[in-house]
C-alpha cells in the first residue's frame, strides 16, 4: 500500500475529550473516529489490526476443535424472556418494537441464541461441541468512556461449549483457559487470570483475564507468594479478629448533634474510631428495603451483595424510603431493635462487641452494641473491599492491589440456559438431561486498545509484529530524487515478493513529518531510503520497539528484513 493512496488521517494533537492513552493514540494515528458517544468507526489501519486479532483467535479456537458460526444481532424478545434475562439485564439492552409491534432487541450477548440452536441436538453422541463466532454486540452503557475500552457497539469473539456433564464442562473450560492464555500472549499482553463474579451471566464459576493498566476500571487483588488473584468483586483477605473490651449490659443512647459521618463520630468526644463503628447502608431490592451492615472503615462491594442475595439488580434507597423504614435520616441509622427488615452483615462484624452505631433517631447514636446480642442478623456475607497489604486468604502474604483492564472472561454456565430453553439430549441410559454449557468471550476492539495501553511511548504506538497493520514502512526521504524513488520502489516490490506487508511512504513531505507519522502509527520496522546512504549503496533499518538503527546494503535489505520478520513470526507462533 502506498501512503499517498491510503486514508491515514494522522493528527498532531490529542483529542480534547480523551483520557486513556489508547484513546488518544488511536485517534491521533488515524485509526478510529467517534460517530457518537460510545460508537466508533474503525479506519483502514485499525481494521487491519482487528482482522489480525481475529485471525489469531480463529486459529486458536479451531485448534481446540471449535466450529465457527455467524448468528443474528437482532433478537426476538421471546427467547430472552424464556431465559429470564429480558427483565434482569436492565437498561443496558437496546430494545424496540418492529413495525408489527413485536418486541425485539439488539444482542448484547448470544447465550440464548446458541442455546436455541443447541436444542436441535438429541443424543449424547453429538456431544461435546464447541461453537464460536465473531459478532457485533450492543450495550447501552450509561457512561461510555476511554475510547474503545467502554463502548456501546463492539465486536466480540464469543464461544460456547456444550457437554453432557460437569466433567466435560471442566475440560472445555480448561481448554479455553489455555487457549486464551496463548491468544493474549500472541497479542503481546501479559494477563492475570482472576476469580470473578458471574453477574448477570449466571453459572457456578468464572475467570477474568486482566491486563494491569491505569486506564482500567477493575481493581484486582493478587498475591505474589502463592498466585492467588481475584477481582474486587470476589477478592477476600484474612483479617485477624479485633479484640473488643467488654461493654455495658445494654446499648447506651447518647446525643450526637449534627454528626453524620464516620469521621465525625471518630473525632467526637465520646465517639469511637472507625473500626469500632457499624455503618448502616440501606438498599431497595424490588419492593423490599434491606439493611446492610459494614465496619465503619470498610467499603461495600455491591456485586458481592448482589451475588450473596442472588439478585440481579438493587439500588441504594432514597431518603424518603429510609425515613419511612427507619424513622431517621442517613447518619443516624442502625439495626439495633430492627425486626421488620432483612439485615445483612459483613462477616468481619461477627462476634464484635462494644460497638457504636446509629440509634434510628436523628442526632442520636448507641454505644456498647454487642452485635450478637443486640442485632438480629438474617444473613452473614463477605461484603467488604480488600485493601493493599492485607493478608492473602491462601497463604497470609501481603496482597497487592492493581487497576486493570478486563480483556477476556470465561464462565461455567452449567444448565442455567439449557433448562430454561429446553436444550437437552438423551444420555446413554435413554434419560433426558439438559446440556451443560460454558461461555467464553473476548472483545476485539478492547483487545486492540489494551495492546496500545501496553505498547506505546511518547512518540506513539508500538505494535507487536503479530497484530501490526503493516510489518514494514518504507520511508522515501526525497520524493524528487530519481535514484531515491527507484531504490525505494524496488525495495517495496522486493519485500512484497518476500511476502512482507509493506506500507510505502511515497508522500511529498519532509522527512521529519514522515518519521513522526511512522512512529505514531507504530509499524515494527522502518526502512529509510535517501540520497545520503544510497551514495554508499545502503539503507537505514530502524526497529520501532527499540529505536535502534543499522545500515544494510540496499541489495540485501529486503532479504535481511524479511528474515528478521520470519524469525519473529516463527517465535510468536510458538508462544
Amino acid at each position: 500500500m502506498r501512503w499517498s493512496q491510503a486514508f491515514i488521517p494522522t493528527l498532531r494533537d490529542d483529542p480534547a475529550d480523551a483520557e486513556a492513552v489508547s484513546h488518544k493514540l488511536l485517534v491521533r494515528a488515524g485509526m478510529i473516529r467517534q460517530l457518537t458517544a460510545g460508537v466508533y468507526a474503525l479506519l483502514p489501519l485499525a481494521d487491519r489490526v482487528c482482522r489480525k486479532i481475529e485471525a489469531i483467535m480463529r486459529r486458536e479456537m479451531e485448534a481446540i476443535g471449535a466450529q465457527e458460526f455467524s448468528l443474528p444481532a437482532l433478537h426476538p424478545a421471546e427467547i430472552w424472556k424464556r431465559s429470564g434475562r429480558w427483565d434482569s439485564v436492565g437498561d443496558e439492552m437496546f430494545r424496540f418494537k418492529d413495525r408489527k409491534g413485536a418486541e425485539v432487541a439488539l444482542g448484547m450477548t448470544h447465550e440464548e441464541i446458541f442455546t436455541w440452536l443447541a436444542g436441535e441436538m438429541r443424543s449424547y453422541k453429538e456431544l461435546p461441541q464447541i461453537w464460536f463466532q465473531f459478532q457485533t454486540k450492543f450495550r447501552d452503557e450509561a457512561r461510555p468512556k476511554s475510547g474503545l475500552l467502554r463502548v456501546r457497539e463492539f465486536s466480540m469473539k464469543d464461544s460456547y461449549s456444550l457437554d453432557l456433564d460437569t466433567d466435560g464442562l471442566d475440560f472445555a473450560f480448561q481448554r479455553h483457559f489455555e487457549a486464551y492464555r496463548k491468544i493474549f500472549g500472541l497479542l503481546g499482553l501479559e494477563t492475570l487470570a482472576v476469580e470473578a463474579s458471574s453477574g448477570a451471566m449466571g453459572g457456578s464459576e468464572s475467570v477474568e483475564f486482566m491486563v494491569p493498566s491505569d486506564a482500567g476500571e477493575d481493581w484486582v487483588a493478587s498475591c505474589n507468594a502463592c498466585g492467588y488473584a481475584a477481582n474486587f468483586e470476589k477478592a477476600t483477605s484474612r483479617l485477624e479478629a479485633t479484640p473488643d473490651e467488654a461493654g455495658p449490659a445494654e446499648p447506651e443512647k447518647f446525643a450526637t448533634p449534627g454528626l453524620r459521618s464516620i469521621e465525625d463520630l471518630a473525632n467526637f468526644d465520646g465517639g469511637a474510631p472507625a473500626e469500632r463503628q457499624i455503618k448502616t447502608l440501606v438498599y431497595t431490592l424490588g419492593d423490599e428495603v434491606i439493611l446492610v451492615l459494614m465496619r465503619g472503615d470498610h467499603a461495600l462491594v455491591e456485586q458481592k451483595l448482589l451475588d450473596g442475595l442472588g439478585a440481579s439488580e438493587l439500588r441504594p434507597s432514597d431518603d424518603k424510603e429510609i425515613q419511612r423504614a427507619l424513622g431517621a435520616a442517613p447518619g443516624s441509622l442502625g439495626a439495633v431493635g430492627v425486626t421488620k427488615l432483612r439485615v445483612v452483615a459483613d462477616e468481619v462484624l461477627r462476634g464484635r462487641k462494644n460497638m457504636l452505631t446509629g440509634a434510628n433517631e436523628d442526632d442520636f447514636h448507641l454505644r456498647g452494641v454487642d452485635v450478637e446480642r443486640d442485632i438480629e442478623v438474617d444473613q452473614w456475607l463477605d461484603l467488604r473491599e480488600v485493601n493493599e497489604g492485607e493478608p492473602c486468604p491462601m497463604c497470609e502474604a501481603p496482597l497487592a492491589v492493581a487497576k486493570t483492564i478486563e480483556v477476556g472472561h470465561i464462565f461455567k454456565l452449567g444448565t442455567r440456559y439449557t433448562e430454561a430453553l429446553g436444550a437437552s439430549v438423551l444420555d446413554e441410559n435413554g434419560k433426558k438431561v439438559p446440556i451443560v454449557m460454558g461461555s467464553y468471550g473476548i472483545g476485539i476492539q478492547r483487545a486492540m486498545a489494551s495492546v496500545v495501553e501496553r505498547w506505546h511511548d511518547d512518540a506513539g504506538i508500538i505494535w507487536p509484529l503479530s497484530v501490526a497493520p503493516f510489518e514494514v514502512v518504507i520511508t522515501q526521504l526525497n520524493a524528487k530524487d530519481a535514484e531515491t524513488i527507484d531504490a525505494a520502489g524496488a525495495l517495496y516490490d522486493a519485500l512484497q515478493a518476500e511476502g512482507i506487508e509493506v506500507l510505502f511512504d511515497d508522500r511529498n513531505e519532509r522527512p521529519g513529518v514522515k518519521f513522526k507519522d511512522a512512529d505514531l502509527i507504530g509499524i515494527p520496522y522502518r526502512i529509510n531510503v535517501g540520497p545520503k546512504h544510497l551514495k554508499e549503496g545502503k539503507v537505514e533499518v530502524v526497529r520501532r520497539k527499540t529505536g535502534k538503527a543499522r545500515l544494510v546494503d540496499l541489495q540485501k535489505a529486503a532479504k535481511a528484513v524479511a528474515e528478521s520478520i520470519f524469525e519473529e513470526r516463527s517465535f510468536s507462533s510458538q508462544i
